[in-house]
């Protein structure tokens, strides 16, 4: 039953940066006992909206009420006491400590005026809480010895030991299997039943429509509107976040292959790829499926010289090549987008600019080996545009910029290399429908200029809507290949779990 009081209330809410304006007059509400879905393309303000309601950053404007009184947030510990909590998508948990020890972390229970600490009741007491969820593990276990799943409960753990009314989950399924996912879903319908308000921020449409009662859309910081989920489907959402119908999630370009430009023979990496061998023509997208540890990754890094190969043979065009590192691959005209963008990707303190052009500087030098900086200025607006690269400006630090803004500029970067093999590695993980749409774009056009791409994806539709061939790996094998007319979701998963024909 939806309770007439909103829990929390957030009211004309306007926040800025240096030359961005994240927030003006955002709304939102959620109720107690209800799942709200929080939708918006990267950029949108959705981070920064729940950052303002977690003490992370103090509004411009506006008011904050939760159970009808105004709430003053400014730090993490005032929102903990009003009990606000947020669960990040990178999980905060310290591995070298138990989960009770996690737990109560900043928070441990003291015994008499030697201040010891009362071990027994926080192993109990985390006990009580983790089964309050149906979490049976020992307290004492390490943490490092968790799955990502598990750290997600004990995430969770966390907030309910801290008696919060309301729980903010970023992204929580990122980087959980089906199985984990299910049992999260199972937890948010308890802490819902418990009246509890969780509000959930994914791109997963599916997700949205499974466990979330009302929807509430932010579009280039600004309020769009909110709804009953029962009331919409995915095509309006879709509307509402990108201001536009998406007549097609999955543009596709007829394939014109040229001639082979990567082929692979036999390729081993220690354990992890074994005896690999595909190609892939000019002008064509070749997926590569498979369940998480398949060995796509460890192929494209081998590939790409990350790795050293056991094993086997690369040619380029025709011709044996030896990569033994990174650069070795980009002199060969192969560039890898990594899934991990953060970590691999960017220099989060460096401009957009200068993460654009870092790892090719030597093509703006002019005769006097110096860096044309016009040159490489014009280069770089222009593909700011080309890829619409939400910034204000070239000069604007990288990590003032959305998750799907900075995937952009990394494609951007590797493409500024006029790569003939292009690997892309999750390109669409963590970004919205709207910029998705926009990477596909992209990658048909490179297609249209001869390019060889090779896209490493775990979702499904994404495999079947983009690839003109599909190649599927199980515990580091080729297990499967299928023509773009061959290939299901029901064929690719065959092969994803071994079953040859």
């Amino acid at each position: 039953m939806e309770n007439k009081t909103p829990l929390l209330e957030m009211q004309n809410i306007s926040k800025s940066f240096p030359g961005v304006k994240a927030l003006q007059n955002v709304n939102l509400k959620a109720y107690g006992g209800e799942v709200m879905a929080l939708l918006g393309e990267n950029g949108a303000g959705k981070s920064t909206l729940m950052k303002i309601l977690s003490g992370v950053y103090t509004k411009d404007e506006g008011k904050v009420f939760i159970e009808g009184k105004e709430a003053n947030v400014t730090g993490i510990k005032d929102a903990e006491a009003l009990g606000v909590s947020i669960i990040h998508q990178e999980l905060s948990l310290l591995p070298n400590l138990t989960i009770y020890e996690n737990i109560f972390l900043g928070n441990e229970k003291y015994n008499g005026i030697f201040r010891k600490l009362d071990k027994k009741y926080m192993i109990e007491k985390s006990r009580e809480l983790l089964s309050r969820i149906g979490f049976t593990t020992d307290p004492s276990t390490m943490t490092s010895d968790l799955t990502v799943g598990e750290m997600q409960m004990i995430e969770i753990i966390k907030a309910v030991s801290k008696d919060s009314k309301i729980i903010i989950m970023d992204e929580p399924t990122t980087a959980l299997t089906d199985v984990e996912t299910e049992k999260l879903f199972e937890v948010i319908e308890k802490l819902r039943s418990e009246g509890i308000a969780v509000i959930y921020i994914s791109h997963r449409m599916d997700e949205i429509f499974a466990i979330c009662n009302r929807v509430t859309v932010l579009r280039d910081g600004q309020y769009v509107g909110e709804a009953m989920v029962k009331d919409v489907d995915k095509d309006s959402l879709i509307a509402m976040m990108v201001g536009r119908k998406l007549e097609e999630q999955f543009p596709y370009r007829e394939e014109k292959k040229g001639n082979i430009v990567l082929k692979v023979e036999n390729l081993s990496y220690k354990n992890k790829v074994k005896d690999v061998s595909f190609e892939v023509k000019a002008g064509e997208i070749v997926g590569f499926a498979g369940l998480m540890g398949s060995g796509r990754t460890e192929t494209a890094k081998t590939i790409f010289g990350e790795y050293r190969k056991t094993s086997g043979e690369v040619y380029i065009n025709g011709e044996k090549v030896n990569i033994n590192s990174p650069k070795d691959a980009i002199t060969h005209g192969i560039a890898y987008l990594s899934e991990d963008r953060k970590k691999e990707g960017l220099v989060l303190n460096m401009t957009v600019g200068t993460n654009m052009t870092l790892s090719n500087l030597k093509k703006y030098e002019n005769t006097f080996k110096r860096i044309d900086t016009k040159e490489e200025l014009r280069e770089i607006k222009e593909y700011i545009e080309k890829l619409s690269v939400k910034t204000p400006s070239h000069a604007q630090m990288m990590k003032n910029l959305s998750g799907g803004n900075q995937q952009k500029a990394i494609i951007a970067k590797w493409i500024m290399l006029s790569p003939n093999l292009l690997i892309v590695d999750e390109p669409t993980k963590g970004i919205d429908v709207g910029a998705k749409k926009e990477i596909y774009e992209v990658l048909n056009e490179l297609k249209k200029e001869g390019k060889a791409i090779i896209m490493i994806s775990s979702d499904m539709a994404e495999i079947l809507g983009v690839s003109d061939r599909v190649i599927v790996m199980n515990e580091g094998k080729v297990t499967g290949e299928l023509s773009r007319s061959d290939a299901t979701q029901e064929s690719i998963m065959k092969y994803a779990v071994g079953i040859r024909e």
